[in-house]
């Protein structure tokens, strides 16, 4: 049967054998050229058949067959009789009508051929369990090809005919039905106000993409990619000018988007899905990339649309949009993992500054996703006691001798291992562990200082210089932290000094004010670390309880004689300045990143009062402090 001509129908479009159909079940007994005597009786026994009287006549059963075929003729619902073979043995006119036919013309042609049941393995296989008796009923769905020429839907059934072995095969039109569900999917799967795609049917789409993709065999290129975007400021056009205007500039930036994907040509048959997602997010998908250019291009284009100004009803409006562009292979993508990439670039676009499209980047990933580790395992790490603190001497550059020290934190990770400062303390800063963590570093620093003070009584005390952050000035008691702290370790104040960024103690007001204030007068020293990179604002500098400037190593570097180069005389000049300056406040100076003797030297002739660098000593465990103290680190101690 595979080989008859089909000409009555289209390409199988779905197909599902399931269980009882109703035409079956609307005709009785075999209605076939075949059978023209045989009457519709219920069996009975042979005592019964014989005590029956008068004698049985067919004139009942021959007007009882004449109402079946009539009502078979009659029926709307399109019917024929199947013989085991495959072969109409039966039509009625509403059958031949569907078909663009006449009932006996149809006889003897395959069943399979006049309504597409060979086109689909799985279909085949179940007819053929009908016609052999095998299996009760089968019900699947054709698309045919309507005489008058246009398409229509339709539901065929296929059911025994009791006492006869053949089938009975019923077509029902289902175009209505299948139109208004594809309505209702178009309303489900679009958005009401731009009828783009919504994020339902986008993610169907990309999954689809990615389940094709993975399958294909040099049909196409085997990569996605994807745009993922939003407006910068579309919360003002609404909070402003009302929704009804931000509803009408979705709309506009949804026919812009549109245009460029049309205009762009990409994909295997150039198709495209632009898609809401939901509020000012839209998403454009280009399956069968050709590489990141092709998706950077589209960017591009994206954004000089989007950034063309909008009249909406005499409204002149302009915005502009950030967007995250992926490119990738689809084996071994997810839809889920492609997604958590473009939130993560378009974040980036964001943080960048906006008005801007920004690719993807595996290594800026993976130090997001390091600290996204470190930041849920910072709390409990204080606690697990995986931090440590080494010290960097700040040495006299008259006498070369140790004056103080500055205690830094590193982290031991177990996953990441020791890790510096720079990694960590600005996520601390963040979510609020740097108050835990900053009392930490404190308490044991103090502990430290004193410690060194009772084990070397001969030399003079050290004091240790210790980082804080502006957050827990803000969020924690510091002063009644450190009085503590130096009550418990018996610490003298003095010895204590606290390190503060200039940008933080520059625009000190209020509360922090007022808690250094209260630690300067306590006797705590205070110092301006990274001093000449932020405000540098010298009129506020002399009403701050400040007593130690420290300067930004990048002012040091300068003084470093190069091979074939001279030092910046403007760098000796802005120091020597800075010096003077701090000394007629009364300040001392500390130079940060001294590497070279030539660099101390120069620092020396300017009056700067300690330097602090690899010159003398990296930062170092306190044993190797203790060492140091009292004698020339530089000298007498390896780098």
């Amino acid at each position: 049967m595979r080989g008859h001509s089909r000409t009555l129908r289209e390409p199988t479009v779905s197909g599902t054998s399931e269980g009882t159909g109703s035409a079956a079940d609307s005709i009785r007994s075999a209605i076939t050229e075949r059978h023209p005597a045989v009457p519709v009786v219920p069996s009975v026994s042979a005592t019964q058949a014989a005590q029956a009287a008068p004698a049985p006549s067919y004139r009942a059963a021959d007007s009882d067959l004449r109402d079946y075929r009539a009502a078979f003729n009659a029926a709307h619902l399109a019917m024929a009789v199947v013989d085991r073979e495959g072969y109409v043995v039966a039509a009625n006119q509403a059958f031949a009508g569907l078909l663009g036919s006449e009932p006996h013309a149809l006889i003897h042609r395959s069943a399979a051929d006049l309504v597409d049941l060979a086109a689909e393995a799985r279909t085949w296989a179940a007819y053929q369990e009908v016609l052999r008796g095998r299996q009760a009923r089968l019900r699947c769905t054709r698309r045919l090809k309507h005489p008058d020429g246009h398409s229509l839907w339709t539901e065929v059934t296929l059911g025994p005919v009791p006492d006869t072995g053949d089938v009975l095969l019923s077509v029902a039109d289902i175009s209505d039905r299948r139109d208004l569900q594809a309505r209702l999917r178009h309303l489900q799967m679009h958005d009401p106000v731009t009828r783009l795609p919504n994020r339902a049917l986008f993610f169907e789409r990309l999954s689809a993409a990615l389940e094709a993709a993975s399958y294909e065999h040099g049909g196409g290129t085997g990569r996605i990619g994807l745009c993922y975007l939003d407006l910068d400021g579309f919360k003002a056009v609404n909070d402003t000018l009302g929704h009804r205007v931000g509803d009408r500039l979705l709309t506009a930036v949804a026919a812009r988007l549109t245009q460029c994907a049309d205009q762009s040509g990409y994909g295997r048959t150039g198709g495209h899905l632009v898609a809401r997602l939901g509020g000012d997010e839209f998403a454009l998908l280009v399956e069968d990339s050709t590489g990141t250019e092709q998706l950077a291009d589209l960017a591009r284009s994206v954004l000089a649309a989007v950034q063309e100004p909008f009249d909406l009803a005499g409204q002149r409006l302009s915005v502009s949009a950030s967007i995250g562009v992926v490119e990738r292979a689809a084996t071994g993508t997810s839809a889920t993992g492609l997604m958590q990439a473009a939130d993560t670039t378009l974040y980036w676009a964001k943080a960048d500054g906006k008005a801007r499209w920004t690719l993807f980047d595996p290594e800026r990933n993976a130090h997001r996703m390091t600290r996204q580790a470190l930041s849920s395992t910072l709390r409990p790490a204080v606690e697990r006691g995986e931090f440590e603190l080494e010290y960097q001497p700040l040495v006299d550059l008259e006498s070369g001798t140790v004056r103080g020290v500055e205690a830094l934190v590193r982290w031991n990770h177990p996953q990441f291992g020791t890790l510096t400062p720079n990694r960590f303390i600005g996520i601390a800063e963040e979510d609020g562990s740097i108050v835990q963590l900053g009392q930490w570093v404190l308490r044991t620093a103090c502990r430290q200082a004193r410690r060194w003070q009772i084990e070397q009584p001969s030399d003079s005390p050290v004091f240790v210089s210790v980082n804080v952050a502006v957050r827990q000035v803000w969020d924690s008691d510091l002063v009644g932290d450190v009085a503590e702290i130096l009550a418990e370790t018996g610490l003298a104040p003095q010895l204590l000094q606290l390190e503060l960024t200039e940008s933080a103690v520059m625009g000190s007001a209020g509360r922090p004010l007022q808690a250094l204030q209260a630690l300067s007068d306590m006797g705590v020293r205070i110092a301006i670390d990274d001093f000449g990179t932020g405000y540098s604002n010298l009129a506020y500098l002399s009403r701050l309880p400040v007593s130690v400037l420290k300067l930004d190593g990048s002012f040091v570097r300068g003084f470093r004689y190069e091979e074939g180069a001279h030092p910046n005389p403007a760098d000796e000049t802005i120091v020597e300045a800075l010096v003077q300056l701090a000394h007629r406040l009364g300040l001392t100076v500390t130079a940060e990143c001294v590497e070279t003797a030539g660099q101390a030297a120069r620092l020396r002739r300017v009056g700067c009062d300690t330097g602090q660098g690899w010159l003398y000593s990296r930062a170092v465990a306190p044993e190797r402090i203790a060492e140091m103290i009292g004698t020339r680190p530089g000298a007498e101690h390896p780098r």
